[in-house]
């Protein structure tokens, strides 16, 4: 059963009909179809029931072998620096990351689709780096990885379908994500201290595909932006606006137990001219204990050409609330892997500008 959102809580969508073809399951499957359209229109962020497609078990041993990796003592960790590949796979230290000028309270290990004939000096073409001290992390990791590529290829089809594009448009859509240049990040938070001047990560929009976010349970960390014309953020959290001008509220995305989190990124802006739009985010850890985050981000192919899909001008001459919604972005058509690049290259920038910026 899925749950729409409201402005205090992000839409629930269960995917259990995705995952067969029985013809009885066809109106459900329209059904989700037509509410994956709802939410990324409305929201941009919302959670995905997994209970049918995974056991819950799986991403709480991820979670677990996480916290094992950042327990380990700094000298081991930095055997995986990013300095040792492409700057991009491999250890952060805490305050590593930037985002908008700040350092990021966290610290992390990055992974990506593996490459043929890597190149530590290209970036992003380096190797993956694992902790050989934990012998089963890679192999639970990869079997994850796997499990969240195959997910985004259903997702994506099913966002085809509520688009309302021709079988035809999702071969050519399905195309440019078949060979996914995925990313995933293991993330872990400390507590936030009192007088960190910055965010354990700031406020902003992924730059990809489909982000699928498992989360440990701890709450009030995750907060999501809703654009909402009129509305007046009363957080009382004391942080700095990171919206700018936009008028709206920031919300929990607390962990649902069973669910991931979804949100779309960049690419899905670009192909609908708008329509679903990227949402900022931000993670604000004051708990007492030690967080772990596991986002995964179905990406498009390195080489896709990402530009917008020929069904939004159907969208445009029919009208309706769809049509008002599409916002022309005037960019030029995008290389993702060059996209990625230049996202990437400022990731840990020493001049303090982040990828995000």
């Amino acid at each position: 059963m899925s749950t729409p959102g409201t402005l205090g809580r992000l839409p629930i969508i269960d995917i259990a009909p995705l995952l067969n073809s029985d013809p009885c399951d066809a109106d459900k499957r329209a059904a989700i179809a037509s509410a994956l359209h709802s939410a990324c229109v409305e929201y941009g962020f919302f959670y995905l029931n997994l209970q049918a497609y995974v056991d819950p078990s799986e991403p709480e041993e991820l979670a677990r072998l996480a916290k094992q990796f950042f327990a380990l003592p700094e000298e081991e960790k930095d055997k995986l620096s990013l300095k040792n590949q492409d700057s991009a796979r491999g250890y952060a230290r805490l305050n590593e990351n930037v985002t908008n000028g700040k350092a990021d309270n966290h610290e992390g290990l990055d992974f990506y689709k593996p490459v043929e004939h890597p190149d530590k000096t290209k970036p992003v073409w380096g190797e993956n780096q694992w902790p050989s001290s934990i012998p089963e992390f890679k192999d639970r990791y990869e079997k994850w990885v796997d499990k969240m590529k195959t997910l985004g290829s259903i997702l994506m089809e099913a966002m085809s379908i509520g688009l309302g594009m021709t079988s035809e448009e999702w071969h050519d859509l399905r195309s440019q994500v078949d060979d996914s240049f995925w990313v995933m990040r293991v993330i872990g938070y400390p507590s936030l201290p009192n007088d960190h001047d910055g965010f354990s990560c700031g406020a902003h929009k992924d730059y990809g595909c489909l982000t699928f976010l498992y989360a440990d349970p701890t709450p009030s960390a995750l907060q999501v932006f809703l654009q909402r014309p009129g509305a007046v953020d009363q957080s009382k959290s004391g942080l700095p606006s990171e919206q700018g001008q936009e008028e709206g509220v920031w919300i929990n995305a607390d962990p649902i137990p069973g669910c991931v989190v979804c949100n779309i990124g960049e690419m899905w802006e670009i192909w609908t001219d708008g329509l679903y739009r990227s949402t900022l985010h931000r993670v604000v850890h004051r708990g007492s204990n030690y967080r772990v985050s596991i986002p995964f981000f179905f990406e498009p192919n390195f080489d896709a050409i990402i530009k917008p899909l020929p069904v939004m001008a159907r969208i445009r001459s029919k009208g309706g609330s769809d049509a008002v919604k599409v916002k022309s972005t005037g960019r030029e058509p995008v290389i993702y892997g060059d996209f990625l690049v230049s996202k990437v290259g400022n990731n840990f920038a020493t001049d303090r500008k982040g990828k995000y910026d």
